[in-house]
This record gives structure tokens, sequence and C-alpha cells, in this order.
């Protein structure tokens, strides 16, 4: 994908993972520490992760088109391999979604009598609240960076008096 509209693909897409990605993070945790919480939400957690693991390729891909036409410099090198690292964390915001829900579909009866239940819901939270951060953590400096690369000497840090006509 390359033009929406007319405008680069990854200018729109990028959006979707700006929003996605810490809403999913925040979705595993609350879903991983609480358990009511994650039968209620039931599929819609895997999902969720799922429709945020497809939004990273396609929007890295479209950010590979956008770098061949841009006039390339060391802050759009930067974002480009920062928002290369982003997949192995949407994929384990994924897999870790699906194992949340995986584990706590189970009827109560099975839940009850299993120590090993618990220890797995343990480790799935702990695990959840590490990839989430690191998931949140990863956008915030992708975004941070192409911001840097989009907007670098491209402003005024003086009002232009256009603002102060009324």
């Amino acid at each position: 994908m390359s033009l929406v509209n007319g405008l680069p693909a990854h200018v729109l897409l990028v959006h979707f993972v700006v929003v996605l990605v810490p809403l999913t993070a925040l979705a595993l945790v609350v879903c991983a520490v609480w358990p009511p919480a994650a039968r209620r939400m039931g599929l819609v957690l895997p999902i969720l992760a799922l429709v945020t693991l497809a939004s990273v390729p396609l929007t890295t891909g479209a950010g590979e088109w956008l770098e061949k036409h841009v006039s390339s410099n060391t802050l759009i090198q930067r974002h480009a391999e920062l928002g290369d690292g982003l997949l192995p964390w949407a994929l384990g915001l994924f897999v870790l979604a699906a194992a949340v829900w995986w584990t706590t579909r189970r009827s109560p009866a099975q839940r009850d009598g299993a120590r090993s239940a618990s220890a797995v819901r343990i480790a799935a939270a702990v695990l959840s609240v590490a990839v989430s951060a690191g998931a949140v953590v990863d956008v915030y400096r992708i975004g941070d960076s192409g911001a840097k690369a989009a907007w670098q000497d491209g402003y005024s840090k003086t009002a232009t008096g256009s603002a102060d006509r009324g």
C-alpha cells in the first residue's frame, strides 16, 4: 500500500498502530491480572491483538515505500530502524492475548483444582506486563523519532502572526 487519497498511506496507517498497540497492551494487562475481565471480553482480546499485529506490517510496509520517496537523512533512517523492531512486540501481544483468553475460557470446575493453572496465570500476567510495557515504550520511541524526522526544521519556533488575525 502506497497512497490513500493522494497521501502516503504510512501517514494514515501509523495512527492505527499508535492507538491499537497501547489499547491492546492495556486490555492484555487487565485481562491477565483480572481473569473475570478476560472471561467478559472473550474473543475480543485475541481479535484485538490480531488486528494490532496485522496493522504493524501494513504500516511498516507503507513506511518503506515512503522512505524511498523522501530525501533520506539520519532521522528517517533511525525511524525506519526503530519501526522494524515493533513486529516482535506485536507478535508477543498476540501470543499472550491468545494464551490469556485460552486459560480463562475454561469452566469454573476446570479452574478450581489446578495449582498449575494459577502458576500459568501468574506467569502470563508477568509476561503480559513486561511485553505490554515494551510494546508501548517501543511505539513511543518510534513515534518520537518519526515526529522528529517529519518536523525537524519544518516549522517556525516563533508565531508567524497569521493566527492573530481576528
